[in-house]
């Protein structure tokens, strides 16, 4: 499983026009689901979204968890981070889950993320969207469990 997480001043996700998540201060969180991956690696990888510090302390240092800033946590399925980009000129989804595996740990980890956290939004799986974003920084990261 793999989270690319980007630290954003606001974000918000549409789909046909119509905001269905939004977060101020926080995370968005660009979710790929793979082959194999299962509730443990969910589990894990939300353990990593809410305690990986990557915000700043009162130094500048990034020594602050998204727990510790109370920020926004914005999940969006993106099966396009299971991509095979190794050779060619073209990406194989072949390692990405099928899609019913997909959404039933997508939803799982949003699930547990609500359960674990309170400010949590999140995009429609399988759903074309549009992703707003202000990145703060930039701070970008790929997380994999």
């Amino acid at each position: 499983m793999k989270g690319l997480i980007q630290r954003v001043q606001h974000a918000r996700v549409e789909v046909d026009g119509e905001t269905v998540g939004a977060i101020d201060r926080g995370l968005l969180v660009l979710v790929g689901v793979e082959r194999g991956d299962e509730a443990a690696r969910a589990d894990k990888l939300l353990h990593r979204l809410l305690n990986y510090r990557v915000f700043p302390d009162d130094e500048g240092r990034m020594n602050r968890s998204l727990a510790d800033v109370s920020g926004g946590l914005l999940l969006v399925s993106q099966f396009t981070l299971a991509a095979d980009t190794r050779s060619g000129m073209r990406p194989s989804f072949s390692s990405a889950a099928p899609p019913d595996e997909g959404e039933r740990l997508y939803d799982y980890l949003v699930e547990r993320a609500r359960a674990s956290h309170p400010q949590v939004a999140c995009g429609r799986f399988g759903a074309y969207m549009q992703v707003h974003l202000q990145n703060d920084g930039p701070v970008t990261f790929l997380l994999e469990t």
